[in-house]
């Protein structure tokens, strides 16, 4: 049985808002994205507005959760009101009617949802980008916990699997294991539909799992996550089934030299598109540039793809606290492809992996 974790509290978090509602020249921010409100308040329904003023906060939904709303915002230390309505939209705008510049999330509101907004709301609507996710990307210790619980409940599932990576078993089956696995062991579910490609479908980034088995020289993609308490975690690991011919054993090797790598070059001050050059030169070097064309990793919490994008160029700074993934990869059409990924979180002198499933060097067939 797994120890509580920590309770999650939102002290504090609501003045980082409304400095950076504040420097995006704007008097309030209507937050529509759900994560962004459980971020900031705990409120986890399904249905809902905050409205973030300087002197105050408010919540509004909908009667569903006229008791879960209060419950939830007292239990995470939130000082927001809750207002029960059933119209969000008319009800906000009464709240920011005196105001002269209101910022909307423009990342997450669609164009008839902006239409709505204007035809309610006599202030100048002000549009913001990463607003909030720029704020999220710092995990704190409560944070971390469930994130670390996730990645140990996906460790422990891959564990179990092994041996199941073996010729006749097919991508589905093997997902439906661990997925299974994930629940069984307190995860909500998947963090993300789980991904095994075999063969010539592992040279496909986000390839879905099909009724396709594995024969004799498969390189196995696996990339799983689990959720726990509205937080992911992230990892892929490349395995063999039966004897990999050289070109398979090629790519691992520098996949996998590639990617430890680029964890190490993880560390506080840092710009994250370093990270990716670190990965992507070592690739390139070796001839097969051309064949990693995706980015070197992303932020992870409560979605599974956050700030920062490690990504070529990006010149974001990490932070003690930042939660990325380093997962570089080489993809052949045809033949297949290795990626290695693990999540790490950023600490004051270097970085911590949070996934831990050994790596396995395929011309040896042993755990390193």
């Amino acid at each position: 049985m797994s120890p509580p974790l920590p309770p999650l509290r939102v002290d504090g978090r609501l003045d980082r808002v409304r400095g950076a509602v504040e420097a995006a020249e704007a008097e309030a921010l209507i937050v529509s994205d759900l994560h962004n409100i459980r971020w900031c308040c705990g409120f986890t329904g399904s249905h809902g507005v905050l409205v973030v003023r300087s002197g105050d906060a408010t919540l509004l939904t909908d009667t569903r959760y006229a008791a879960q709303g209060p419950e939830q915002l007292a239990e995470s230390g939130a000082a927001v009101d809750v207002t029960v309505t059933a119209t969000v939209v008319a009800t906000a705008a009464e709240l920011v009617g005196d105001l002269a510049r209101v910022a909307l999330e423009a990342d997450h509101v669609s164009w008839a949802d902006h239409r709505r907004w204007s035809a309610e709301v006599e202030a100048d609507l002000i549009a913001t980008e990463n607003l909030i996710a720029e704020l999220r990307g710092v995990k704190d210790a409560a944070e971390l916990a469930r994130m670390q619980r996730a990645a140990r409940i996906v460790d422990e599932c891959l564990g179990e699997a092994t041996p199941l990576l073996v010729e006749g078993i097919s991508e589905q089956e093997l997902a439906r294991f661990l997925d299974d696995g994930m629940r069984s062991r307190g995860a909500t579910g998947p963090a993300y539909e789980t991904i095994v490609a075999g063969g010539e479908n592992a040279a496909r980034p986000h390839a879905r799992p099909g009724t396709r088995r594995f024969v004799d020289g498969d390189l196995v993609v696996v990339d799983a996550g689990a959720l726990v308490d509205g937080y992911c975690s992230d990892m892929t690991r490349t395995f063999a089934i039966g004897s990999p011919d050289d070109r398979a054993v090629t790519i691992h090797e520098l996949v996998t030299r590639a990617q430890a790598a680029g964890v190490a070059a993880v560390r506080p001050g840092i710009e994250v598109g370093e990270i990716d050059k670190v990965c992507r030169d070592l690739i390139t070097e070796e001839g097969f540039g051309a064949e990693f064309g995706h980015g070197t990793g992303h932020g992870v919490g409560l979605d599974i793809h956050e700030l920062p994008a490690v990504r070529a160029g990006n010149t974001a700074i990490l932070q003690p606290g930042h939660v990325i993934t380093v997962e570089p990869g080489i993809y052949l059409p045809g033949f297949g492809g290795v990626r290695v990924e693990d999540m790490v979180v950023v600490t004051d002198d270097g970085c911590r992996p949070l996934t831990r499933h050994p790596k396995i060097a395929l011309h040896e067939k042993t755990v390193r």
